[in-house]
């Protein structure tokens, strides 16, 4: 542990923290927006429709709500990260020209 307080970071190295942070924060935004509009129709659903009272217990119904943050956390941060490697890419690109 104490051979890593020797080493300096790269400049690159701090960019791309920069840019895994601001990924993680854009799906966490997500994440929490599709949560709740996932989570509202799913419990007013399985109180009100016969089918889903019937057959959604808690653990379905924690299951759908969850599967949605999920899937809006990954899709933004990969969206996120996709969107800052096209951008370095392309300030590669204008340098060498």
């Amino acid at each position: 542990m104490a051979a890593r307080d020797f080493l300096a970071r790269s400049p690159k190295e701090e960019e791309s923290n920069a840019a895994v942070r601001e990924a993680v924060t854009l799906g966490l935004k997500n994440a929490a927006i599709s949560g709740t509009v996932v989570a509202v129709p799913t419990l007013v659903g399985c109180q009100v429709l016969p089918w889903a009272k019937a057959n959604l217990n808690y653990t379905a119904q924690a299951l759908i709500i969850s599967a949605a943050c999920i899937a809006g956390f990954f899709i933004t941060a990969d969206k996120a990260i996709l969107r800052n490697a096209r951008q370095n890419t392309i300030g590669k690109m204008d340098k060498s020209t």
